[in-house]
Parts: C-alpha cells; structure tokens; sequence
C-alpha cells in the first residue's frame, strides 16, 4: 500500500471516501495515534486521488457531486445502489424473501429449498436432486436456499457480509465479477451442504465464506486491485467456522449452523481468487506479506 496522506483523527472523511469509490480509487483508512492515514492500493492513481482531495478541502467535492446530480439528496438506500447495485440488490432481494417468509411460511420454504419437500403426517418426506430438481426442471432450486434466512439476526449477520465484501469487488472489479462469484458460490456451497445429508437449510453465509475467500486472496497476491480484508476480521471469520464447527454454536443457542457450506464457500473463493490472481494484469501473483 502507498502512503498518501495524514489528516487530523476527528475530521469527516466520508465524502472523500465515497468520491474514492464511486471513481475506482482502491484506498484503506487506518488510525494511527490521533491521524487518519490515507493508503492507496494503487501508486499510479495518487494523481486522481490527489484530485478528488483538493476537490474535498476546498469543499467543491460535494458541490461537484452535486452539479451532476439531481438536487435531491438520495436517500441511504439510493446511495447503496449508486455505489455496489448488484450487492444492495443481493439485499434487498434476501429482505424481500424473509418477509415474504414472514407471511406466506412455509410455502416460500418449500418453493426455495435444494429438493421439493412434501409433509406427509408428521414426516418431511425430500425429493431427489436429480428426480426432480435437474430431470423436473427446477434448476433454480440449485442456488435458491441461499435466499433463505430463518431470523432476523441470521439475515442481519449474513447481509452485513454480503455489503462490505460485495460492495468492494463490485466497485473495483465490477458487478459482473461479483455475479460470477455469488452464482458459483451458491451453486458449490448449497451442493456441499446437500451432499451432507441436509435438505432444509438456507441463507447467504456460503456466499459470504467465498467473498471472504475471494477478496483475501487478491488482497495478498494482488493488493494494487485495492481490495482489503483487516487480519482480525479474518481470523474473526474463520474463528466463527471452526467455533461453529464444533458444535458448541447449538449448544449456545445459535441453531444448526450450514458448516458445510460456509467451508464450501470459502474453497471455491480461494479457487476463483487463486485464478483471478494469475489472469489480473502484471502477470503471477506475489505475496503482498509486506504489506502495511
């Protein structure tokens, strides 16, 4: 990472972030003392960013920003779509579900879930994947459990993921990149947790464990892509799969927990990393371990 610029602790900085973002400045803030320290994933922007913060002290940023847009400020939900569009759709999509679930119960459950379930007196009685889901034509049943989040605190957890990896791969690399990795995510992660012996299960976690994956790979073999992942966030996340994985999240009252799609998940984010490592500009990867 390239040192910039050092900025008093208490000043605002959001909409010098969001102007960074929205031009495809990959960038990081850390607290040092009582700085703020400005890092640029890539040197050769420092020009651009160098702009947007004499835009930003004048207070023209915001002017400008302003010139080009309607005059109406957009609300929270309209800056989401403006800066990552396919990852605050990904959210509002799973909100719209869950409520639905909220209303319609179990017909949104059994309409999402890997295999058709059919309640036969006390019994849930599963389809087959290859029966009825692929040779029935219900292919969509494939990536749709992912949809599906059974709490509040479930989607809550799980979106939060989805927005702070989501919204840095859209915004650097594009949303195509992020749609290939949440559509191949969901595919490998819903069928690694299938082939368990689960059928009844849902949510985004898969898709967040391979973001995860994903976006920490290229981060330390290409950190000029400006994506970035804290160390303590990623020992946090890997803290949760192995504390879940052992059974003590029941037992503190966390529900069954998809571990075999969190673990899916994150291979197959580590393999689409791996690969767009060595596919990105400048040739094989390098480890970035030297980075600050």
């Amino acid at each position: 990472m390239y040192k910039l610029l050092e900025l008093p602790g208490d000043l605002d900085t959001r909409p010098l972030r969001q102007a960074m973002w929205a031009n495809h400045i990959g960038h990081r803030f850390t607290q040092e003392a009582d700085r703020q320290v400005l890092w640029l994933a890539n040197p050769e922007q420092r020009d651009e960013a160098a702009r947007l913060i004499e835009l930003w002290h004048r207070g023209e940023l915001e002017t400008s920003a302003a010139q080009s847009a309607p005059r109406r400020r957009p609300s929270i939900t309209g800056q989401a779509f403006g800066q990552a569009p396919l990852a605050a759709g990904l959210i509002a999509v799973c909100v719209a579900v869950f409520l639905c679930m909220t209303f319609a119960g179990d017909a949104i459950v059994r309409a999402f879930t890997i295999v058709p379930l059919e309640v036969i007196g006390q019994r849930l009685v599963p389809g087959d994947l290859v029966s009825d889901t692929l040779a029935g034509g219900q292919v969509w049943r494939l990536f749709t459990p992912a949809l599906l989040h059974f709490g509040w605190m479930h989607l809550i957890f799980n979106m939060l993921w989805v927005w702070y990896f989501g919204r840095q791969v859209e915004s650097l690399q594009g949303w195509r990149r992020l749609g290939v990795i949440v559509v191949v995510a969901a595919l490998f992660s819903n069928l690694a947790q299938y082939f368990t012996g689960t059928v009844l299960f849902g949510g985004m976690s898969g898709v967040d464990y391979a973001l995860l994956g994903y976006v920490w790979l290229m981060s330390r073999r290409r950190p000029e892509s400006g994506l970035f992942v804290p160390q303590m966030l990623m020992v946090f996340m890997l803290g949760w799969m192995v504390f879940t994985m052992t059974g003590l999240g029941d037992a503190f009252g966390f529900g069954n927990v998809a571990n075999e799609a969190h673990l899916g998940g994150l291979l197959i984010g580590l393999i689409m990393g791996w690969f767009a490592s060595r596919n990105a500009p400048g040739g094989a990867g390098h480890d970035a371990s030297g980075d600050r």
